[in-house]
């Protein structure tokens, strides 16, 4: 990542008696993003939480999505016109309410 790209995160909440598909995630989920995205994802990464800062203690995210982009313009142009048919394919592999979280990178 350089400094000045823009990063989309997507983090969900890991809740008792929620469900997340990651397999779904991984293998339908983000390739659908991708299609969708296209040329305008420079890099993308999933994450799997594996526990949180406690000994023994759960993770606060069962998994993040990171999408990055060379900038707000760029996020907006591509995502925008896409959020309908991305939002809409949630339910198919977690009824989570995600966190979303825009950064830019500065290091």
């Amino acid at each position: 990542m350089e400094k000045g790209m823009v990063k989309l995160s997507v983090m969900y909440p890991n809740q008792d008696g929620k469900k997340f598909d990651l397999d779904y995630y991984c293998n339908q989920h983000v390739g659908l993003v991708g299609k969708l995205l296209g040329a305008a994802v420079k890099s993308a990464s999933v994450e799997k939480g594996l526990g949180g800062n406690a000994p023994d203690s759960p993770a606060v995210y069962i998994a993040i999505g990171n999408l990055y982009f060379e900038s707000m313009d760029a996020f907006h142009k591509s995502f925008g016109p896409n959020a309908d048919a991305i939002m809409g394919d949630l339910p198919n592999f977690t009824d989570i309410e995600p966190v979303v979280q825009i950064s830019e990178i500065v290091i």
